[in-house]
């Protein structure tokens, strides 16, 4: 039988929360019965629902420490508690390392690893009172294990994400747990940005041993995993959730074996 895990009277904020990745980890927290919070720049195009259930959103620049000091604030003010935190929040776009100016490069790494790393210790700083702790998840990337060129600082900021976070995991323990979800090529309404058009991101999609790309709902499926009561002794770990990752470009060279 399916294990149906239940996080109802939880309180969850989800970074970057309601678009591509970060909606379909908002989407299953709720399923599960948890209060969520999302926290963007901008608020959704639509309300998140899951059947009468929806997501209270916090409009707040994750890289603004005023901003986020505020935003727990009011937070704990109406909540009282925060019990979870996925660290969704981050991207960038497509620039070589050689012609990408200093303050785009500092801008990357701020959004991607300086900022989860703002956001755990606000939360640190709640769960550490609580008889409960709490866990917080770092959504990190395949990028930040391989070579990224184009996305050189997004790949060693995410590099330095599963790092902070085992570091974490042990300056922070017994209370508070800390795990990474390394995430390989996704399916969002931004793919086309990242792969080209149906064509180019079905090829794509092939290039991964499983044959598909992965779904939010996948990340999401991952993230509520280790905030559950299943991953009570699972701290500082990552955990990967890409398809068995990529295919050694050397078989598709090699005649040995064919």
């Amino acid at each position: 039988m399916p294990i149906e895990i239940d996080l109802s009277g939880q309180i969850v904020l989800v970074t970057g929360g309601v678009r591509g990745v970060g909606i379909g980890i908002t989407r299953r927290f709720l399923a599960a019965g948890a209060t969520v919070l999302t926290c963007a720049r901008r608020p959704p195009d639509e309300p998140i629902t899951v059947g009468e259930r929806g997501a209270e959103h916090h409009t707040c620049d994750v890289r603004e420490v005023e901003a986020v000091a505020a935003m727990f604030a009011r937070i704990i003010a109406d909540h009282g508690r925060i019990d979870h935190v996925v660290n969704n929040a981050g991207g960038a776009p497509f620039a070589m390392a050689d012609t990408a100016s200093p303050r785009f490069h500092a801008k990357i790494v701020e959004l991607n690893l300086l900022a989860p790393l703002l956001i755990s210790q606000h939360a640190n700083a709640q769960m550490q009172q609580q008889d409960t702790g709490g866990s917080i998840v770092m959504i990190t990337s395949v990028s930040g294990h391989r070579p990224s060129p184009g996305t050189a600082a997004y790949g060693a900021a995410k590099a330095g994400l599963d790092n902070l976070a085992a570091s974490l995991a042990v300056e922070w323990a017994p209370k508070v747990r800390l795990n990474s979800v390394v995430v390989g090529p996704a399916l969002t309404e931004l793919a086309h940005l990242h792969y080209g058009d149906t064509e180019a991101t079905a090829a794509v999609a092939r290039t991964v041993p499983l044959g598909r790309l992965a779904t939010p709902t996948d990340v999401g499926n991952a993230a509520l995993f280790l905030t559950s009561p299943l991953a009570t002794h699972i701290s500082g770990a990552t955990l990967l959730v890409h398809g068995a990752g990529e295919r050694p470009a050397y078989l598709d060279a090699t005649t040995a074996n064919t």
